[in-house]
C-alpha cells in the first residue's frame, strides 16, 4: 500500500499539473471505485465544471479542493488502498483494462484512475461538508509526522501500552501515514528491535526513534518514494527509495551498516524486517 512519501509524490504531482483546469467530462469505468454515500450518477456531474484549487493530503488520504467561479464547490478525496494510480496522462493513450475512473482536462489531458485490485476509492464531498463526515478514515487519523503536535512528549504518552513498537507505529490514530516499510526503516535508524514492547523503551530511545520517523519519510519523499510492485507517480515514474532500504525487504541480504543477514519476522499478520546485530 503506499505510505505517506508515495501519496506525498502523488501530490506534488498533482499540484504542478493539475491546478486551476476546468474539469471538462469523466467516465466512471467501474461503480465500486465511487464510495459511498455518493451515488455513482452524482459524481461526475458534481465535478464538471469545476477547477480543482489546491490538493492536500491527510494520511494516506488525498483531497482536491474544488471551485468554480470562486465558489467553493466541495472536494473530491482519493485512497489508492494496495494498487491504486492516478495518472496525469493525453487522453489518446489506449486505456488499460485497470483503469477504473477517467477525469477530462483540455488539451487532450486527464486524470486517470488505475487500480488492479479495485480496494481504492474515490469521493465526492458537497460544500460545506467536512470531509471527515463522508470520508469516515480521516475521523481516526493520528497526528501527521512532522507536525508539532507529533512531538517527544505525545509519543511518550502513547508508548505506555505493551504492545511491540511495530505495531505501534502501524497505528494510524497514533500518527498518520506511517505503513510496513517506514515503519521498518526508522526502527533501523533508532536501532531499536521490531518486537520491543512499547513501555521498555527509555526516553533516549524514543527520541531516536522519534527522529528516524521524520528522517526516512523525509528521505523517501526526496527519492519520490518506493515502488516495490504497484507504485507510480502521476507520471508513471517508479520510486526511487527502495533501492536504498536500509532493511524492508532485504531478507537474508547483508546489513548495509554491518554486513549480518536481515532477518524477516511475522507481528500481527505483517512482515516486519530487522538486523540482528545493529538492532536491541
Amino acid at each position: 500500500m503506499p505510505e505517506l512519501p508515495e501519496v506525498e509524490t502523488v501530490r506534488r504531482g498533482l499540484s504542478r499539473v493539475t491546478l486551476h483546469h476546468p474539469i471538462r467530462g469523466g467516465d466512471v469505468l467501474l461503480d465500486r471505485s465511487i464510495a459511498h454515500p455518493i451515488f455513482v450518477e452524482e459524481f461526475l456531474p458534481a465535478i464538471i465544471g469545476a477547477e480543482i484549487l489546491a490538493w492536500q493530503r491527510r494520511g494516506k488520504y488525498l483531497l482536491a479542493a474544488l471551485g468554480r467561479q470562486n465558489q467553493p464547490v466541495g472536494w473530491l478525496g482519493c485512497h489508492l488502498r494496495m494498487t491504486g494510480q492516478l495518472l496525469w496522462v493525453p487522453q489518446s493513450m489506449p486505456v488499460s483494462s485497470h483503469c477504473r475512473v477517467r477525469i477530462f482536462f483540455d488539451h487532450d489531458r486527464e486524470l486517470r484512475y488505475v487500480d488492479q485490485r479495485t480496494f481504492g476509492r474515490l469521493w465526492w464531498v458537497p460544500p460545506g461538508v467536512p470531509p471527515e463526515q463522508i470520508m469516515t478514515g480521516l475521523q481516526r487519523l493520528g497526528p501527521e509526522p512532522f507536525a508539532d503536535d507529533f512531538s517527544l512528549d505525545y509519543m511518550q504518552l502513547w508508548f505506555k501500552r505493551q504492545r511491540p513498537v511495530k505495531n505501534a507505529l502501524l497505528d494510524q490514530a497514533m500518527v498518520a501515514g506511517i505503513g510496513n516499510i517506514y515503519a521498518d526503516e526508522a526502527l533501523f535508524l533508532s536501532g531499536i528491535r521490531p518486537r520491543v514492547k512499547c513501555d521498555r523503551i527509555s526516553r533516549p530511545r524514543l527520541k531516536r526513534l522519534h527522529t528516524a520517523i521524520r528522517k526516512v519519510l523525509t528521505d523517501s519523499i526526496e527519492a519520490g518514494g518506493t515502488t516495490f510492485s504497484d507504485f507510480r507517480d502521476i507520471h508513471g515514474t517508479n520510486g526511487n527509495y527502495g533501492g536504498v532500504a536500509w532493511v524492508y525487504d532485504r531478507e537474508n541480504e547483508p546489513c548495509r551498516v554491518c554486513s549480518t543477514p536481515i532477518q524477516r519476522i511475522k507481528l500481527a499478520g505483517r512482515s516486519a524486517h530487522y538486523c540482528p546485530s545493529c538492532q536491541k
